[in-house]
């Protein structure tokens, strides 16, 4: 129990939001698997037709460097390639190209915080929908008790959250 909790904390870090999606680095995921992020592209270049772009993709230059800048990642040695990101679609398709105990357990570890990410998510704007039509039935006295609600809203949402200024989906 202990272990799956600090594999949450350490995997819930260990998302951004590039391009539209929820991803994971191939750096950070082979840390998970216990084997070198050489061996999880190898193994991912023996079956690239298991990974269309919607399932994993290159950072361009601008993303990785905005990767580094906006969260401080400092320690990536002589990166010779620019790394590759998992969506969640990617994550799982893992799962039939890494067979290890170690990469099923893992793997359905992270299904379970991309499930829970995206619940909060889908409650999150819920939330924000009924509050905006509360809004449109009470008048402007109760504009000060909104405002602070979508402060608290804000200030509460969850790290999956983050979101790397500069990366948009067209920055292809």
């Amino acid at each position: 129990m202990k272990t799956e909790v600090m594999l949450e904390e350490a995997v819930e870090q260990k998302i951004f939001m590039v391009r539209g999606h929820k991803v994971m680095l191939d750096k950070d995921l082979a840390r998970l698997y216990g084997i070198t992020t050489f061996n999880l592209n190898k193994a991912v270049t023996r079956n690239l037709d298991r990974f269309p772009e919607d399932f994993m993709f290159r950072l361009n230059k601008k993303e990785f460097e905005n990767l580094i800048f906006h969260f401080g990642i400092s320690r990536w040695g002589g990166t010779r390639k620019l790394p590759r990101v998992f969506t969640e679609h990617g994550i799982l398709m893992l799962s039939s190209v890494l067979k290890s105990k170690r990469a099923v357990y893992v793997n359905i570890q992270i299904m379970r915080i991309f499930v829970k990410i995206n619940q909060m998510m889908k409650s999150h704007k819920e939330l924000l929908k009924k509050i905006k039509e509360m809004e449109g039935k009470y008048d402007s006295q109760f504009k000060v008790v909104f405002d602070a609600i979508r402060q608290l809203m804000t200030s509460a949402l969850p790290k999956q959250d983050r979101v790397i200024k500069g990366f948009h989906p067209s920055d292809r």
